[in-house]
């Protein structure tokens, strides 16, 4: 009312350090103020690498972490579980409680299998730990059964588990549907993206020997005699190597079996002048290994192939490529065979993708929208702007830290949304009231923005400050949650940053 009454009156209204005497700067607006050309040229470069970025960063389902953790396991067969522990986890673990940065150590003995866990402090370097506990496992080795098998070790990698798993069935046998598998299972492990495939399910052929007892006791034959002549004769002998004018030609003797017949007519002894043959002890029999594993789809048995991604390639692009190897092998496939894809998390990664997109859309729909209802056209477009260039500025930092797109980060992309525009409003609206109150645009943007860029500053790490005690969860929680706060704090400071220079 009085400022209306001061305008009928030629008068400007005056308020006392605001519009006389001394005036808040902020450097980095004057000097964007300053430098506008570079300003618009930040503006167009930061639009074309943020682009780049977001195109180039790997698409994940879940962060890369390092889980603290190394499993040794050891098969010996057909031992009870309480001999397990003694014979087997008992040693291991001696000697592995002799490393120091162990934090805890635990071990699990069923029938036949045992299992020891090592757990170690969070942030610890994982080489060195596998390194101490290959050693350990060396020294312990020698106090193990003869009979168990070597001990496995293995570390804790999300990246690990499969992506997707490729289901292939058909009306014909196991056995031939496990070799139609094996040739997929190659095709796929020839896709760079791609570390590894792991089948499971099917029927695989193997030579069975089965001796009999009271045969050996007869002839006055071991078992081990037996075991002796099939491996002697079964090899291939080097035969040394023939010169033939400029060229050398190597030689061997092939003397592997390639059928089972032949087997039985091995000698495992001469008695008395008499050979004794493997078909004089046992029965030879072309048969099929004992099932390991086992995979059903629907009711019915399947070849399960489980797709393995390399670390830090790109899940949607190496899924896409994989059902391209398959539609291209599918002209390949016997008449009737089904090929299903489940557990795709792609698609999860996919849709959170464009949920992403169709938000920052949605955003820039309803931030115009409200705009152009409170402040005009071009408040609106300036406001608008602040959006899509937080994002990709974002994206441009996150890419250079090596941060990839995974549920985490694009969880925190959309929370963070709605935050974006909060300096770009409070900035624009504060310039066009200095605009509407006669100033030319360069002054009022210069005195708006050093008026508020302090409160605005605040406010923004105020936010962040709610944030930045997240990034110091201890544990393996608190490193995958991390991914959140760290986002959040790019994000932000990505807007305050376009809010203070480039608006």
């Amino acid at each position: 009312m009085r400022d209306a009454e001061y305008r009928d009156h030629g008068e400007p209204p005056v308020r006392e350090g605001h519009h006389k005497g001394e005036h808040r700067e902020f450097g980095p607006t004057n000097f964007a103020l300053n430098q506008r050309i570079s300003v618009l040229m930040l503006l167009l470069l930061t639009t074309i690498m943020g682009v780049l970025a977001y195109v180039s960063i790997p698409k994940e389902s879940s962060p890369e972490i390092t889980i603290p953790m190394i499993s040794i396991s050891v098969v010996y067969p057909g031992v009870a579980p309480k001999d397990m522990e003694t014979l087997v986890a008992r040693p291991i673990e001696e000697e592995l409680n002799t490393i120091a940065d162990i934090k805890e150590l635990t071990s699990t003995s069923v029938e036949g299998y045992s299992n020891i866990l090592a757990e170690f402090e969070n942030g610890y370097d994982m080489d060195e730990a596998l390194n101490k506990v290959r050693e350990k496992l060396d020294l312990a080795k020698a106090e193990l059964p003869a009979d168990a098998e070597e001990p496995h070790i293995s570390e804790f990698n999300f990246s690990e588990f499969p992506i997707m798993n490729v289901n292939i069935s058909g009306p014909y046998g196991l056995e031939r549907l496990k070799e139609l598998a094996e040739d997929v299972q190659d095709e796929i492990e020839g896709i760079p993206a791609v570390l590894q495939v792991n089948l499971s399910g099917g029927l695989e052929r193997e030579v069975k020997v089965e001796v009999d007892l009271s045969a050996l006791k007869y002839y006055g034959v071991t078992f081990t005699d037996v075991v002796d002549a099939i491996r002697e004769e079964n090899v291939n002998i080097p035969g040394g190597v023939v010169d033939m004018g400029n060229q050398e030609y190597t030689l061997r003797v092939a003397g592997e079996f390639e059928e089972a017949a032949p087997l039985e007519d091995v000698v495992v002894l001469v008695r008395n002048g008499r050979p004794i043959y493997v078909r004089d002890v046992a029965t030879v029999d072309f048969a099929y290994k004992e099932r390991e594993t086992y995979a059903r789809l629907d009711g019915t048995p399947v070849i399960t192939l489980g797709i393995v991604k390399r670390s830090g390639e790109n899940i949607i692009e190496t899924a896409e490529r994989v059902r391209a190897t398959i539609a291209r092998m599918e002209a390949r496939f016997p008449e009737g065979t089904v090929v299903k894809i489940t557990g795709d998390q792609s698609e999860d990664i996919h849709e959170m993708v464009s949920s992403l997109e169709n938000n920052i859309i949605s955003g820039l729909i309803l931030v115009l929208a409200v705009l152009l209802f409170f402040l005009g056209v071009r408040n609106a477009a300036f406001v608008a702007i602040s959006i899509p260039t937080s994002m990709l500025l974002s994206f441009i930092v996150m890419n250079a830290l090596g941060i990839t797109m995974n549920m985490v980060v694009l969880f925190s992309l959309i929370l963070a949304l709605g935050m974006l525009v909060d300096n770009a409003i409070v900035v624009v609206e504060n310039i066009y009231r200095y605009v509407e109150e006669g100033h030319d645009n360069w002054t009022a943007a210069r005195r708006a923005t050093g008026e508020i860029a302090i409160p605005v500053v605040a406010s923004t790490l105020t936010t962040l400050a709610a944030f930045g005690p997240l990034l110091f969860w201890p544990g393996i929680a608190g490193e995958f949650m991390s991914y959140l706060p760290l986002t959040l704090i790019i994000t932000l400071s990505s807007s305050l940053f376009v809010a203070l220079v480039i608006v």
